[in-house]
């Protein structure tokens, strides 16, 4: 009787069809990456080479490999000690902004999850905030202090969100609570300190490029150098926890292990590229939406990464160059651009439920 039971010839599938439909399915992100790869290079050296002062690629390579030009001896210190630590620092925080975006997006299986909206960046101003006004901190201190308050902040974010179910959205809620106290602090202690002091805090708040050097580039570059193989060496356990906890659990995978793992490598991600540039708004939060419908519904940690320096640097160009009205500070324009993404991805929310 069995054998007169047969599939419906259109329901089997031969295995060179499913390895075809694979392979197909592989190659766009592989494509996509190379192709944000080959745009992050262009607005790198587009970064670097034009804007207020141009600079030819051959006079470019000379400066670099130490020669002088004859007929413009400044141009060596604007490529060396403005214009190329500049476009270095926005690659290193952009790759860190994305990648810390898409991390908690996809850890917590929410677009809203990044470290704009959570509380990380807000808990590292607050550090920097108190660090200007108690400390007059600056430099490696002031980073000191705001990596170790976005810290303090996630820790107690993880605290009141601890559970056994649903943690993903507790998460959120009570990051957006910590954020929303953090954020009171701030202002108070911006309304008590001395107008010089909260000139300083106000300018590091609004995410800026400009106090980019080569040693605040060495300490960042050290940092992830550190950070971002980890991430990637443990990127497949944050996929399967990102499936479904029931199925990493039947995989055998530590879920709540891999998911404070992830968090904290996460908030470090974000740490380092706040106190390096200041919070550069809404980077981390568009960054990972963007990288996702380029592959095509696919999460991508290193995609992600990459949008958000493209997104950095060409938004840092732009600021600085290219307003009417004069520079402003990157934080400023990105988040005058985010802040429409993030009302779009509620609309979007609220039309899918």
């Amino acid at each position: 009787m069995a054998s007169l039971i047969k599939e419906p010839a259109s329901s089997v599938i031969p295995a060179a069809r499913v390895r075809d439909i694979r392979r197909r399915a592989g190659r766009r992100p592989a494509r996509v990456i190379a192709a944000l790869v080959a745009l992050l290079t262009a607005v790198f050296f587009a970064r670097v080479l034009l804007g207020d002062y141009t600079v030819t690629p051959g006079d470019f390579l000379t400066i670099v490999q130490g020669g002088t030009l004859e007929n413009a001896r400044g141009a060596r210190f604007i490529v060396m000690e403005e214009k190329l630590p500049r476009a270095v620092l926005g690659l290193l925080v952009g790759l860190a902004f994305g990648a810390a975006g898409a991390t908690f997006q996809l850890l917590l299986r929410n677009p809203l999850a990044s470290p704009d909206i959570i509380g990380i960046s807000t808990g590292a101003s607050l550090g920097a905030v108190l660090g200007i006004v108690f400390w007059a901190a600056s430099g490696l201190t002031l980073s000191l202090f705001a990596i170790g308050f976005s810290l303090l902040v996630a820790v107690g974010v993880m605290g009141l969100a601890a559970g056994r179910t649903n943690v993903g959205n507790r998460f959120i809620l009570m990051g957006i609570g910590v954020s929303a106290l953090a954020g009171a602090i701030i202002n108070y202690l911006l309304a008590r300190m001395s107008l010089q002091s909260a000139s300083s805090a106000t300018l590091w708040m609004t995410g800026s490029l400009s106090v980019a050097n080569w040693n605040r580039i060495g300490i960042v570059a050290a940092a992830l150098a550190l950070i971002v193989p980890v991430v990637f060496a443990l990127h497949t356990r944050l996929h399967a926890v990102a499936v479904g906890e029931d199925l990493a659990h039947s995989l055998g995978l530590n879920v709540a292990r891999t998911r404070w793992t992830f968090i904290v490598l996460g908030v470090l991600l974000a740490a380092v590229a706040t106190a390096a540039s200041g919070p550069i708004a809404f980077v981390a939060f568009v960054s990972g939406p963007i990288a996702r419908r380029l592959i095509g519904g696919r999460h991508s940690l290193l995609a992600s990464a990459l949008t958000g320096a493209i997104i950095v640097i060409a938004a840092d160009a732009i600021a600085t160059d290219y307003i009417p009205s004069g520079p402003l500070p990157v934080g400023i324009l990105t988040g005058a651009l985010g802040a429409p993404a993030l009302i779009w991805l509620l609309v979007q929310a609220q039309k899918e439920t």
